[in-house]
């Protein structure tokens, strides 16, 4: 009985296995025809069925067997989506444009060019890394506006750029901070005065604005005697200012405290130098003494749209 059980199964299993291996064999026999309309209707079939890795084999041949045809435009249609379907965004973002550049008169070239930004949306990276595409993905979003001002589109690009740019803002943010940590702090000062001024309605300015007067009271204090001085005055100026545009700020305590030790190393420079302007072997020591380092440049630099089914 047991050994009719297992005659049974091995059969069943060798029937299994010739029909996948029929299946297979009718696929790879029809992407190796001639017979293109057939591969067209079977891709199209395929990509309904949310096959579209076998899709895209198909679509791989008849795109160029096509060109220049009537049904060029909407086969290209269709293999632009169908590597957007499997998050190839780098490939489908230029197909879309193709597809664009190729029919702009065509009722779909809006769509592909919303989708050739939307697909640089996506492959936009979290902000702690490169943000080259972050950056192609706010300029194809703009264009997107600029070409198609009137669209339905535009409010979700709109929407997209500013998701983008807040991204860029804590980027800008982040790497500030960074300098400040690892004691750079000429390379801080620079860096949080960058930030300040590409994003002026960040909702770190409060913050930002604290360090820089953290940042430049350690700058100064790192500094030769013969800098400190002017170093010393331009974190007491910009706490007097941080005062007056935040008189209720968490940070006023820290601020005041930076601003007095400020104070001191200002007249502590002062009496140093004086006493190296009588003491040769001290001013030869203050000469060799400074902590300038880099200095950091500006860092400014949805899945629900229409699609085949």
């Amino acid at each position: 009985m047991f050994k009719k059980q297992q005659s049974i199964l091995g059969g069943l299993l060798i029937v299994l296995i010739l029909a996948v291996g029929s299946c297979k064999s009718k696929f790879e026999k029809l992407k190796a025809s001639n017979d293109n309309a057939k591969k067209y209707k079977e891709a199209i079939r395929l990509y309904n069925k949310h096959d579209y890795s076998k899709a895209l084999e198909l679509f791989d041949v008849l795109v160029t067997r096509y060109r220049g045809q009537e049904q060029a435009e909407d086969l290209y249609y269709y293999y632009a989506y169908t590597n957007y379907k499997l998050r190839d965004y780098t490939s489908a973002r230029y197909h879309f444009k193709t597809f664009a550049d190729t029919y702009p008169t065509s009722s779909r070239a809006e769509e592909c060019r919303f989708m050739a930004a939307y697909c640089y949306y996506l492959d936009s990276p979290i902000f702690s890394l490169d943000q080259t595409n972050t950056q192609s993905a706010i300029d194809n979003l703009q264009l997107f506006i600029n070409l198609y001002p009137k669209s339905e589109r535009v409010a979700e690009a709109s929407k997209l750029i500013q998701n983008l740019r807040d991204k860029l803002e804590e980027k800008s943010y982040a790497n500030s901070k960074l300098y400040l940590t690892i004691g750079d702090y000429q390379a801080a000062v620079i860096s949080f005065g960058n930030s300040l001024r590409d994003y002026p309605d960040t909702k770190y300015a409060e913050e930002m604005e604290f360090l820089t007067i953290k940042a430049q009271y350690l700058y100064a204090k790192a500094s030769s005697e013969y800098f400190q001085e002017d170093r010393f005055t331009l974190a007491i100026t910009d706490a007097d200012q941080f005062k007056e545009k935040y008189p209720k700020s968490q940070y006023l305590a820290d601020v005041e405290s930076l601003k007095k030790d400020a104070g001191h190393g200002e007249e502590n420079a002062k009496k140093i130098l004086a006493e190296a302007a009588v003491d040769e072997k001290l001013a030869r020591k203050l000469a060799k003494k400074d902590s300038v380092k880099t200095q950091p440049t500006s860092e400014k630099g949805n899945d629900n749209q229409k699609i085949p089914n």
